[in-house]
């Protein structure tokens, strides 16, 4: 069988092609293809601005995915799109597009979670059975585990993503959104040597982010390093950072934002994997592709016997072909979705989900 998926809940659109073989072996990628929208640096983007970008690239990303998997519309057996969470109108543009396929092309759509997505793809990829899972990304952050035909949710944030938080604080520093400003933050942070205390704030199996963004942002006004700046700013840093002046720099900022934020997302997974007696961790959502992270996880997992599974940014980061691996595993089990039911949520739980699929 073969999916087409769709996904564009924030500013990434994808078109993913996927194939499951009748004698149940490992799904084959066929094509997996997307567009990213980048704003200047110092700003984030609008729900407006993201839809149209979607509007204007989704076709071509489709045709294109398409002609990269070698495969016509008769071979398609359903369209499957992500329904939610995500920002509300680049999920209605995408939505829109699956629909407007459906009716061209004749073929049942699939409504699936983004979560979801990124969990099966992330169990596809790395082979993991039955792990918990840390899911990290732009608008989500949380600690999940399978349980009784649903994937259960042990922790979150309780106000920001961490993604959210990494975003922001690189517009405060007016880091570059491309490719991405979390990339670029990690890249940074790589050269960071003096680390800076941040509040720390995790509550039982929850964490919270607000506040070290709060007192990050004031760090980096304070010395006056919020604002424009270029690769002379980054050279001044370095030889600031050499004299030891006491005074912090941008890659130390960011280098503490990681190591404070890594290290709540690193006890709460284990908090996690003692509760359900896990040895398996599945770091998915776009901050999972952060080295440091899987570094952090790693260390952890080792000391508790365990291991840790990730991917790289074709997975990682969001993607037409989680939403086609998600959807074609619904579709098997006899889900559809009615073109009259084909919209979307901005607020969509993971464990709203019947995982039909799996035992």
């Amino acid at each position: 069988m073969i999916a087409v998926g769709i996904e564009g809940s924030a500013n990434k659109v994808g078109v993913g092609i996927i194939f499951h073989p009748e004698d149940g072996s490992t799904p084959q990628v066929l094509a997996n293809v997307r567009h990213t929208y980048v704003t200047p640096p110092g700003e984030g983007f609008l729900p407006k601005d993201t839809a149209r970008h979607h509007r204007a690239w989704v076709v071509k990303l489709v045709k294109q995915a398409l002609q990269d998997a070698r495969v016509s519309v008769k071979d398609v057996d359903c369209i499957c799109y992500t329904k939610g969470p995500g920002m509300g109108a680049p999920l209605q543009s995408c939505a829109i597009a699956a629909r407007m396929l459906s009716l061209l092309w004749g073929k049942e759509l699939v409504g699936v979670n983004h979560c979801v997505g990124h969990i099966e793809m992330g169990r596809a990829i790395t082979g993991a059975t039955n792990p918990v899972v840390l899911y990290v990304s732009g608008g989500n952050t949380q600690v999940i585990a399978y349980s009784s035909q649903r994937y259960r949710i042990f922790g979150e944030t309780l106000d920001i993503a961490v993604g959210n938080c990494l975003d922001r604080f690189a517009r405060t520093l007016h880091i570059s959104n491309d490719p991405a400003p979390g990339y670029n933050i990690e890249q940074l942070a790589k050269k960071g040597k003096r680390l800076v205390d941040l509040p720390y704030t995790v509550k039982g199996m929850d964490i919270s982010m607000s506040g070290v963004l709060a007192a990050i942002d004031a760090l980096a006004i304070q010395y006056g390093l919020n604002g424009e700046w270029n690769e002379k700013d980054e050279s001044a840093d370095s030889a600031q950072g050499e004299a030891d002046d006491g005074k912090p720099t941008r890659a130390d900022l960011c280098f503490s934002l990681q190591e404070t934020v890594y290290s709540m997302l690193v006890e709460i997974t284990e908090r996690a994997m003692a509760h359900v007696g896990s040895k398996e961790v599945l770091i998915v959502g776009g901050v999972g592709c952060n080295e440091r992270l899987q570094e952090m996880m790693g260390i952890m997992a080792r000391d508790r016997g365990g291991t840790v599974h990730a991917t790289d940014e074709r997975y990682c980061i969001d993607n037409g072909i989680m939403i086609a691996q998600a959807g074609l595993m619904a579709y098997k089990t006899g889900f559809r979705t009615p073109l009259k039911d084909a919209t979307c949520t901005q607020r969509f739980r993971t464990d709203e989900v019947l995982v039909k699929w799996r035992d």
